[in-house]
């Protein structure tokens, strides 16, 4: 089994309601366990003006999958969630937002995927909930903790943790599919 770190992004609609969409789904993923999941942090949009805040949230999954499937899985769930597409490297608002982070050591840099995830340590709303699950973490390209990264880059951005948004599988729940 390895160990899958997902970024969960949600700013247009019940933000909520996405965000335990994507909770209960990936719990539900084959040959995967939904081991963790961070609080989840209001945070100040990126892109376009005029856009609402933010909820973000990461999960920590064991699993089973390729790098690939799992790629496939979160797009079919950004897809369930009525994600409206948008090109590459745009930040329109969307409904839901599902990102893989850190495949194990893994590195990949394919046209569809990159491991581990290309900006993730120029992104705060990332690197909090990311460093309140795996601090020590080492990125396996920059070789600096998680805690180390948050460090660097600080917490701009960051409005409000919601501590009462916890997923019901937020602590050692979830099973094997």
């Amino acid at each position: 089994m390895s160990t899958l770190y997902l970024a969960l992004g949600s700013n247009l609609g019940d933000r909520i309601a996405y965000l335990n969409l994507a909770r209960d789904t990936v719990a539900r993923w084959p040959v995967t366990t939904l081991r963790r999941a961070s609080r989840v942090y209001e945070t100040a949009p990126v892109g376009p003006p005029g856009q609402g805040p933010y909820l973000n949230q990461v999960l920590e999954l064991t699993t089973d999958l390729t790098p690939r499937d799992a790629l496939s899985e979160a797009k079919r769930l950004e897809a369930a969630a009525h994600r409206t597409p948008t090109p590459p490297g745009t930040w329109e608002a969307r409904t839901l937002d599902v990102d893989l982070l850190i495949h194990d050591d893994l590195i990949v840099d394919d046209d569809d995927l990159t491991l581990p995830h290309p900006r993730l340590h120029e992104r705060p709303f990332v690197l909090a909930p990311l460093a309140e699950l795996a601090p020590d973490r080492v990125h396996p390209v920059l070789h600096r903790t998680v805690a180390q990264l948050l460090e660097a880059v600080g917490h701009e951005g960051i409005l409000t943790i919601l501590d009462g948004c916890r997923s019901r599988a937020s602590s050692d729940a979830g099973g094997t599919r």
